[in-house]
């Protein structure tokens, strides 16, 4: 999946993994003391191993310690979280945490772990933005033109996804249920097979990240029809929200960091400060707001309170969707 400004991002963080493997010295008073790693659950490219990398680059940076990026894709991000649940609570390991976490949580059964109790966070770092996007063909070019349309064509509009719940497949059932809409979920093998489909006006809408798609949208092969995040992107500042026609709508990726529990407060609230201060630079703030990623700085209690307010929100879309695991 390639984003905007993709070569940007992986100049900054190229230079994690050229950085000398120094010698193991154990103590959390002097951590870190060895390299670090950062568990991303998806492949390498998409939008959460790409902010893993600059992350990984920055607190290299800052704690002059290699920071280094490891993908264990699959399972809709669950065997990445298992590794990191069972990894030594010591600060060595990391979680890119994203908003997979809090659907995993209902949507399926059973689990290895229960992420709100096996998982410690660490901070938040950044909301991005879905849009809702559709093929210039589509006769709706506002949100309300969209939901009388497929009112009148009820089971009639097709919704795609990059897969049965993943974000943008809740974040369309969220807007179904909101807007009091039936659209058909037509799951895809990925965002790039999604965008494709789009493209080729072969599915109607489509409720994902611009990471994929900003490019199209620009270039007008694609129309944004809104924005989920509660304020406008000012990455596309003329294109309103989906809350100023669905009153209360919200739908936003959630990314952060997260360590295994027992972990020490001291390792945790470290790295926590670290992170908020790279956060609040203004390159970092300019740097993320180029894919659409608002910056989202506070303390691990306010990213535990995130992570469970998210959690208890998709429940509710999973459980009136009906939506099960492939």
């Amino acid at each position: 999946m390639k984003l905007p400004h993709r070569r940007q991002f992986l100049h900054l963080a190229a230079g994690a993994a050229a950085l000398p493997v120094l010698p193991r010295i154990a103590g959390a008073q002097a951590y870190p003391s060895r390299p670090v790693r950062i568990i991303v659950g998806s492949p390498p490219g998409g939008a959460p191993d790409i902010l893993a990398r600059v992350l990984g680059r920055w607190f290299s940076e800052r704690f002059g310690q290699p920071f280094i990026v490891e993908n264990m894709p699959g399972a809709n991000n669950t065997i990445g979280t298992e590794a990191v649940v069972r990894a030594s609570p010591d600060g060595y390991t990391l979680l890119l945490v994203d908003s997979s976490a809090t659907i995993n949580a209902t949507l399926y059964e059973k689990l290895a772990y229960n992420f709100i109790r096996d998982i410690a966070p660490v901070a938040s770092v950044v909301r991005i933005s879905y849009l809702m996007q559709v093929h210039p063909s589509f006769p709706a070019t506002t949100v309300p033109e969209f939901i009388a349309y497929a009112k009148a064509n009820s089971g009639k509009i097709t919704m795609a996804s990059p897969g049965t719940g993943t974000g943008p497949h809740v974040v369309g059932e969220l807007f179904k249920m909101m807007a009091g809409v039936d659209l058909v979920h037509v799951p895809y093998r990925g965002t790039p097979a999604v965008i494709s489909a789009l493209l080729g006006a072969q599915v109607h809408v489509y409720f994902g990240t611009g990471s994929g798609s900003i490019g199209d949208i620009k270039a007008g092969r694609l129309r944004a029809l809104a924005v989920g995040t509660a304020m406008r992107w000012e990455g596309l500042p003329d294109i309103p929200t989906i809350g100023d026609s669905v009153p209360g709508y919200e739908a936003s990726a959630l990314v952060g960091v997260g360590v295994p529990k027992n972990t020490p407060s001291e390792i945790i609230n470290k790295l926590n400060h670290e992170l908020n201060t790279i956060l609040t630079e203004p390159k970092s703030k300019t740097l993320l707001a180029e894919v659409g990623a608002s910056v989202l700085t506070g303390s691990p209690v306010d990213f535990g309170k995130l992570i469970a307010a998210e959690t208890e929100k998709w429940a509710k879309v999973i459980k009136f969707a009906g939506i099960k695991p492939e």
